[in-house]
């Protein structure tokens, strides 16, 4: 058999694996600097387009450039998972919460799937050593995704795939055995649709296909540990955790499926929470009804922050009646 047969039937072989323990998607690129992606960064830097992420700057050099990151590294292995649900919260005045928090946090029940799968690589190929990321290194997720062939990044940021849409969890495996790359990269589909900027209720998306952190939702009511920015407090449309407003509204995922992962299923009557509840949440129901979820990633005085902001924008609209 030779080598490129080999390599060819290895890639496979991995491929058919992953989507065995259920990921929605896996491709491999090659482990090098990524100076396009490198300049991009930098420029978003230099804008302060991070707000107060200070550790986006933090590891510039590993960040792009895989092979610092991964001692020995020579593919990049990306990993799609999907998290799509049709379910809804059943009290439209209730607090919303981005669909990623709904149960098990994303990174635990990630990093578990593709521990199987470097098992079952080295399984193959014992020589085989590297490093398994969900958000837990400083690697470029998404233009990663990008150069495996997965999808391409869309005008809101996301990476969007054709067949799962962007509501999807990006993994990756930094391994040190060559396998088969993706040679042409999936091409732009997002075409002439601006729907996503044009929904964005403080006009975070970019022309750049980056997010003005400040002005984003997401960032202002999960990684923003201060208070919610005065000039987007008033804009939050109902979000206590998260935003999902520009993902909702893309068409490419209309098609979108439910996922089948048990982990990321609501609890503890979670949906059904009304507004009143929320409200009076308690730090001991806080902890029953987020014990592994992402929620905690902002914590029970955050969360309160969030739901004190929500409510003075009900308060201000009440006193216009």
């Amino acid at each position: 058999m030779n080598q490129d047969k080999s390599i060819a039937e290895f890639s496979a072989a991995i491929k058919k694996k992953a989507l065995e323990i259920g990921f929605a998607g896996c491709g491999f690129s090659r482990a090098e600097a990524l100076p396009e992606d490198a300049r991009r960064l930098n420029a978003w830097l230099q804008d302060s387009h991070h707000a107060r992420m200070g550790y986006m700057a933090n590891h510039f050099e590993k960040r792009t450039d895989p092979t610092i990151l991964v001692e020995g590294a020579r593919t990049i292995i990306s990993l799609l998972y999907n998290y799509y649900t049709d379910r809804v919260q059943s009290d439209p005045e209730a607090p919303i919460l981005s669909k990623y928090a709904y149960g098990k946090d994303y990174h635990f029940v990630m990093k578990d799937k593709m521990h199987l799968l470097f098992d079952f690589i080295k399984s193959m190929h014992p020589e085989a050593e590297g490093r398994v990321f969900v958000d837990s290194a400083p690697v470029l997720d998404r233009a990663c995704a990008k150069r495996a062939g997965l999808g391409w990044i869309g005008k809101n940021s996301m990476l969007i795939s054709r067949s799962a849409g962007s509501f999807v969890f990006i993994g990756e495996i930094i391994l040190n055995l060559e396998l088969e790359y993706m040679q042409v990269p999936e091409s732009d589909f997002c075409g002439s649709c601006t729907r996503c900027i044009e929904a964005c209720p403080t006009q975070a998306i970019l022309d750049t296909r980056s997010i003005d952190s400040e002005r984003c939702i997401s960032y202002q009511t999960i990684e923003n540990k201060g208070e919610i920015s005065s000039e987007i407090e008033g804009e939050l449309s109902g979000r206590v955790f998260g935003c999902d407003i520009c993902q909702n509204v893309c068409p490419w995922n209309r098609k979108a499926e439910n996922h089948h992962e048990p982990a990321f299923n609501p609890e503890g009557g979670l949906l059904e929470m009304s507004l009143e509840r929320w409200q009076n949440l308690s730090r001991e129901e806080y902890k029953l009804l987020f014990p592994e979820s992402a929620v905690q990633r902002a914590g029970y005085n955050k969360l309160k922050s969030n739901l004190a902001s929500l409510q003075k924008k009900q308060e201000s609209k009440d006193s216009l009646l």
